[in-house]
């Protein structure tokens, strides 16, 4: 690795915007950044945080749930999206599946490999979820019991869990998770408002793909949509323009503070319109959209260079759309050296032109090829 490689541009520091040069380090670090730029010069470029999407499924042809190297592959994809790291994320199925899976993820979390987006640990989006809400997950929805979940967290790194907190049980399983330092969102659910309320008290921390396989707002039944809107300091939100309608997800920007945004993405991510596999279903890639034979959503083909334009689209400051692409996440997480550019954080980092087209992307200092234009 090069030592003391210099990026210039309009750099997104903790403290706003600065016109300047980045250092990075020969260890994958940052080493400095500086205000170098003589005053009225023209900047060509954006210097913005790496990407954290904290659930993906696939990407590149290739699901998680396919197991083996399966993740590698998904890094790899993202990497080259300008996502610099990811929960790998799982999908409902049988529990011999589930653990083959995680073994296989446990591999996979210890060491990055080149070319790829740091994998952080799992995302669990089931089997704790209610069989009355599936969306796209299998049939394979089960009642979480800790000595079962326990076993999954033995065999890989799960970060972050989501489940339904209306099944028997379930209160109590949030509340050990969150005694025990594991992020539990509240999804694919049909519980009501006063669920919603219940499990936040019990240390649930979000909501898995909000207004999306949950209960709806209504004024007299609130539902966990407004359980989010009233109380959520964090969730997440795909933000495709297909899941949530611009003006919903406006909604939730003005309710939920650190609102973040992941993609959701299937193996079609990056890949032509055609059928791809989620889980155990077969999917169809086909006008912008993943979806099941009866029409039903299926995860997404976003990815996160994507979804920033889309944020700006719909009338987000660069800044701010940046903040829920990768320092929310990174401190919903508590990773205080990712999601941001400072002097000793990880050297995750996109360059953008001014139309926020990808121009180079850094993972821990490794410069990424990117996809053919």
């Amino acid at each position: 690795m090069t030592q003391h490689r210099v990026l210039q541009g309009r750099i997104l520091t903790e403290s706003g915007w600065m016109d300047g040069e980045l250092k990075l380090a020969a260890d994958g670090r940052i080493e400095s950044i500086d205000a170098r730029l003589a005053s009225g010069r023209a900047v060509e470029r954006y210097l913005l945080p790496g990407f954290i999407d904290l659930h993906v499924h696939g990407g590149g042809g290739v699901d998680i749930m396919e197991g083996g190297r399966a993740a590698e592959r998904v890094a790899r994809l993202h990497a080259r999206f300008g996502t610099t790291s990811l929960l790998a994320t799982t999908m409902t199925a049988p529990p011999i599946d589930i653990e083959q899976v995680l073994r296989a993820l446990g591999s996979s979390c210890r060491e990055r490999q080149p070319g790829g987006a740091r994998i952080l640990g799992v995302h669990l989006e089931g089997p704790y979820i209610n069989p009355g809400k599936l969306g796209a997950q299998p049939d394979d929805a089960c009642r979480a019991v800790m000595e079962q979940v326990d076993w999954y967290r033995s065999l890989a790194p799960v970060s972050l869990i989501t489940l339904a907190p209306e099944i028997a049980g379930h209160m109590d399983i949030i509340r050990q998770l969150a005694e025990q330092g594991v992020k539990v969102q509240l999804g694919h659910t049909l519980g009501s408002y006063e669920d919603g309320v219940q499990a936040l008290e019990q240390g649930a921390s979000g909501f898995t793909h909000l207004f999306n396989a949950m209960s709806g707002l209504h004024h007299r039944e609130p539902g966990m949509v407004g359980a989010a809107l009233a109380h959520a300091e964090y969730a997440e939100l795909i933000p495709d323009l297909l899941h949530v309608h611009p003006g919903a997800i406006r909604a939730a920007l003005r309710s939920i503070p650190r609102l973040y945004c992941v993609t959701d993405s299937t193996a079609a991510a990056g890949m032509p319109d055609g059928e791809y596999k989620l889980g155990s279903h077969s999917v169809t890639k086909c006008m912008g959209g993943v979806r099941l034979a009866d029409g039903t959503l299926a995860g997404s083909t976003l990815t996160m260079d994507q979804a920033l334009r889309n944020l700006v689209s719909i009338g987000l400051p660069l800044a701010d759309a940046s903040h829920r692409l990768s320092l929310y996440p990174a401190d919903y997480l508590g990773l205080a050296d990712r999601g941001r550019l400072a002097a000793g954080a990880w050297a995750d980092i996109v360059a953008m032109d001014a139309d926020l087209n990808l121009q180079q992307v850094y993972v821990e200092g490794e410069q990424i090829g990117l996809v053919d234009a």
